[in-house]
């Protein structure tokens, strides 16, 4: 089993330091977000992990007092998992939640965290156009839930990843492991509007688009681009299309224009699913 660096958030902090606090040599902490648990070492100069990695009092306190980024523990140094990306000129950050984390791009998150985990976010996407079977495509990768979830039950899926910074994120995530160790996922790094026009007749069997909001990537909102999905898509399949919360003022003209640009596109059939914050169409 491969060693796995460390990644601590605001909430790893504080517990660390209420035991501290408390006087107590050892206790029981996550090492990876919330996914496994170890026990560590406390004394007076700070807390050792059982790999040998040190992190001192004055830095958990830098990490407690960060709630929009994970911080990278190498050696006995620390580093918030933050790139800017060249690419798009935007800043990517790791951000933490209660228990998944999500990614921060130009202060926008990119999964739903309010009254629900992006894992829950991500299995309601999932959940709209099951079974996800035969071939799948995943047009923005982000942090690769979406791909990890589908390829679950999918033959293959491959998934679009627009920029390095955001792979970036998801490579030191430990959540988004199984998008590097799962055979069955295929990674392409380029833009999702061009790189689907090299896609064959009825390729896919579902496609899940999910990408950022319309103000960071209208072009993903096209007639043009939905034209390109309904094409690659086979007679049968579902495209599920997050759009965001549909019943709010603020999304409303974003989610007409959608439905009537799906609709002139071809697909004839296409339903609100307000629960996972998007629509289903179907071909």
């Amino acid at each position: 089993m491969p060693a796995y660096p460390v990644v601590l958030s605001y909430i790893q902090a504080e517990t660390l330091l209420t035991a501290h606090r408390n006087e107590k040599t050892s206790v029981e902490v996550s090492p990876d977000l919330n996914l496994s648990i170890v026990t560590v070492t406390l004394s007076d100069s700070g807390v050792t992990f059982p790999g040998g990695e040190r992190v001192n009092w004055r830095q958990m306190e830098q990490i407690r007092k960060a709630d929009v980024n994970c911080f990278l523990v190498e050696g006995d140094e620390i580093q918030p998992i933050r790139v800017f990306s060249e690419q798009t000129n935007r800043v990517c950050s790791l951000m933490p939640t209660k228990q998944t984390p999500t990614m921060l791009i130009a202060g926008f998150t990119m999964h739903r965290i309010v009254d629900i985990d992006p894992m829950q976010d991500t299995r309601k996407k999932i959940a709209a156009i099951t079974p996800i079977m035969g071939l799948v495509l995943d047009t923005a990768t982000g942090l690769g839930y979406t791909a990890i979830a589908a390829a679950k039950t999918a033959e293959q899926v491959v998934t679009i990843e627009l920029d390095p910074g955001a792979q970036e994120m998801a490579r030191l995530n430990p959540w988004s492991r199984g998008l590097f160790e799962n055979p069955k996922i295929q990674q392409l790094i380029g833009d999702a509007y061009e790189l689907v026009t090299t896609f064959g007749d009825e390729s896919f069997d579902r496609i899940i688009h999910d990408p950022p909001v319309f103000s960071l990537a209208g072009e993903l909102y096209s007639g043009v681009f939905y034209r390109e999905l309904y094409r690659i898509l086979k007679r049968g399949g579902r495209l599920f299309h997050y759009i965001g919360n549909l019943e709010s003022k603020s999304s409303g003209t974003v989610v007409r224009g959608a439905l009537k640009r799906l609709q002139e596109a071809g697909f004839t059939r296409v339903v609100r699913r307000s629960e996972a914050f998007g629509v289903v169409a179907y071909k």
